[in-house]
Parts: structure tokens; sequence; C-alpha cells
């Protein structure tokens, strides 16, 4: 069956609108109110530090929620670099912080750890040994795969943002080769909608490169204009409609079996609403790929004909 998350912090929002508890227990109860919601991913260490296990899992049950997936987000400390720090140090401490992350997520009953990090990259020419920053990239995922091999390990790439301007890995084909130099079975990738516009690509084509090659772990789903780079975390298909039903018609063709996360930033809507919104859209597009399909969609692109796709589009709007 598909489940379903959506993006714990966006609970946070227009809390005008929640009269419950505030704080990560209490947005796990908000999420708890999204009709059609599974699962929640937790950012660790952010979301977990200071609570039990016990408590956290009392919270998700109480919502009727499990958890997803674990998404490291490497503290300031790792301003320079987490697996990419230029101290051996700190870069022993990064790898020693994702598999804390790995082992809440053992406890907490999911089977993936994405990895993320806001620090791992470079901002001049000449700054770094794009060599050597590449191998310890290699070297700590391998160290974190062989640590938790029972774990899915899964880099979420992203081209550029206001912390790091050149990621370690830019693009989802740097993160495909990143993923066979590591060369381990539990090592994969994860897809975000919008990093993907931001590196100037088209998801669909990213999901079938990641996807064909038994790579695509999971998926983070939103939209947006990407005006001067920016991340604007809009509801999926919001903007990129075409775009997000090719999507999802790959997720089909490539026989994607993880589950369906909304990373979206509803910072004026109501964020509940939001949530069942993008999982009402995702199931429409699902079932209008699938009619695409059986329609006879595969002998147009066989053919590359961009009209008669566009009109079988017409025809099934």
């Amino acid at each position: 069956p598909m489940l379903f998350g959506s993006r714990l912090n966006s609970m946070k929002d227009r809390m005008d609108l929640w009269e419950g508890e505030k704080g990560v227990l209490g947005w796990i109860a908000r999420q708890g109110t999204v009709k059609g919601l599974d699962l929640v991913d937790f950012n660790y260490p952010q979301h977990l530090e200071g609570l039990e296990v016990d408590t956290v899992q009392k919270a998700l049950a109480d919502a009727g929620l499990k958890t997803g997936a674990i998404c490291m987000r490497y503290p300031k400390e790792f301003q320079a670099g987490a697996m990419t720090h230029p101290d051996p140090g700190m870069r022993e401490a990064a790898v020693a912080l994702t598999k804390e992350g790995c082992a809440w997520a053992r406890k907490l009953g999911a089977k993936e750890l994405v990895v993320w990090s806001a620090f791992c990259g470079y901002d001049y020419s000449n700054q770094v040994d794009y060599v050597k920053m590449w191998d310890r990239v290699v070297d700590a995922f391998q160290q974190v795969c062989d640590a938790y091999p029972d774990i899915k390990i899964s880099l979420e790439f992203k081209p550029t943002d206001e912390n790091t301007r050149f990621f370690a890995v830019p693009s989802t084909g740097a993160a495909v080769v990143l993923v066979k130099d590591i060369n381990r079975p539990n090592m994969g990738l994860t897809l975000d909608f919008g990093h993907c516009l931001a590196a100037g690509e088209n998801p669909a084509q990213s999901a079938a490169l990641a996807g064909s090659r038994g790579m695509l772990f999971g998926v983070q789903l939103n939209d947006g204009y990407q005006r001067l780079g920016a991340e604007d975390g809009l509801i999926f298909g919001s903007v990129h409609p075409h775009m997000a039903l090719e999507f999802v018609r790959w997720l089909q063709k490539t026989n994607f079996a993880g589950h369906i996360y909304f990373d979206t930033f509803p910072r004026n809507e109501d964020p509940v609403r939001e949530a069942e919104y993008n999982i009402r859209k995702f199931k429409t597009l699902w079932e209008k790929a699938k009619t695409l399909t059986e329609a006879g969609l595969d002998a147009i692109t066989d053919k590359h004909d961009a009209l008669a796709a566009l009109e079988l589009l017409d025809l099934h709007a």
C-alpha cells in the first residue's frame, strides 16, 4: 500500500489554528489530524534531542502514525563540512552523529536514514580539492552503511543553497556515480523534486536514471518557480503539473517501493489542509499516470512524438 508522510516542521506554522501542545510531540499530534497521512519523518538531532524513545513511540501511537525515516540535519558546528570537513576529527564526529541517526531509525521501526548536509561543499574556485572531498564522502557513507546494514542509507542531493554554493554532490548524475563508488547494497538516493528543478534537471528523467538502477529509495515532493535559485516548497504539481505527472509515471515505471513524502513550506496556509491536498493531488496524478500508460503513452514516447503526447494529455485532462 502507498504510504504518505509530510514535513513535521510545517506543523509549527499557523499555530493560530492549533490549540494542542506545542513542540515536537504537539506537532506529531497535529499531523495525526491529517487525513490520509501515515508516517512521520524526523529530523535528527533537532526533533529527537532530549526525548526518550518510549515518549516518541507513545506520541506516534496516540496520533495513529508510524516513523517513515530519520533525516539528518547536521548542526552549525559542521559549517565547514560534515563528511567533507578538513579536520578528520570533525569528519569522525559527523559519521558518529549519522550512526546515532541510524540507531534512532532502528529503535523507532524505520528502515531508512536520509542524509542531506547543508554544509558539505564549497563556495569559491580553488577552495577545495574535489577528489579528496569526494573520497571523504565515499568513505563516510561506507562506514555508516557497514555499521547499519539493515538500514537503507539514502543521499538527498541539492545543487546549491545559502549555506553552500556548490555541494559536493550537485546533481542526480553525480549522485548515481557516488552510489556506485560507495558500492554498498543499502546505499541509495532520495530525490527532492525541487532540488532537481534547482539543478536544471527534469525530475522525471532523474527518477528514471536512479530508479532504473534500483537506487531510488525515497522521494521528497514539492514544487516551485525556481527564481534566483530559491526553494519555494510549494504544493506538488502546482507550478509544473506536466513534470509532476511524468515524475509520478516514472515512479510507476521503475516500481518505486518507498513512501511518498511532501517537503513543502505552507507558511501562510493551514498546514493540515495543505498536507491533505498534497495527498489527494498525488493520488490523482497516480491514477492519471496509469490511465496514460494504458492509453498508449509508451508507444508514443518510443516515437519521440511530442504532439501526440500533448494530445493524449489533453484527451485525458
